[in-house]
């Protein structure tokens, strides 16, 4: 499987461990940085080139770490047609690409040892989505691969999505509401 693998200097280290052991596994591993530990670098500058490559095709899966996997996670998630999650046990790892078609898996570097970290992606790499390509929640919430369209939120056509309220769900009383 063609992987890419990006991190800031707060992940460096776990990047570093876990990269040569894929490689050896017969997985293409590429690098999006950082190279060399430089403690003034910033992960948007190495994950947003890493989910862009996920969109287009480039590459099957990423990974993307950071100190806390959070921020790497945000970033992914801005570029259409990613999905990142930002995983740290091994049920997720698996359940994030078969149900949700997960194709970024964040992690955090500060709080995450080296051989968790290694079984989670192993994980990550062996699971497959579902065979719909979407899962039902998904199309309960009007999404679709790579596409995402919430209530109150803008459209794709530059619009607002009128908020919409779940079946049965009451306004609660004038009294609660202030």
């Amino acid at each position: 499987m063609r992987i890419g693998i990006a991190s800031d200097h707060r992940g460096f280290a776990l990047k570093t461990a876990i990269a040569p052991k894929l490689g050896g596994a017969g997985h293409e591993v590429l690098d999006f940085g950082d190279l060399v530990l430089n403690p003034a670098d910033d992960y948007p500058d190495f994950v947003i080139p890493l989910a862009r490559s996920i969109a287009s095709g480039d590459i099957e899966r990423g990974i993307a770490i950071c100190g806390s996997g959070v921020g790497a996670s945000i970033a992914a998630n801005k570029i259409p047609g990613v999905r990142a999650g930002l995983i740290h046990d091994v049920f997720s790892a698996r359940q994030g690409v078969e149900d949700d078609d997960m194709n970024v898996f964040c992690l955090g570097g500060r709080v995450i040892s080296d051989g968790l970290a290694l079984q989670l992606v192993q994980t990550f790499l062996a699971a497959s989505a579902a065979p719909s390509g979407i899962c039902a929640a998904w199309r309960k919430s009007g999404r679709s691969r790579g596409r995402r369209l919430m209530a109150g939120g803008p459209r794709f056509d530059g619009r607002v999505a009128p908020p919409r309220r779940a079946p049965g769900l009451r306004s609660p009383p004038l009294a609660m509401r202030r």
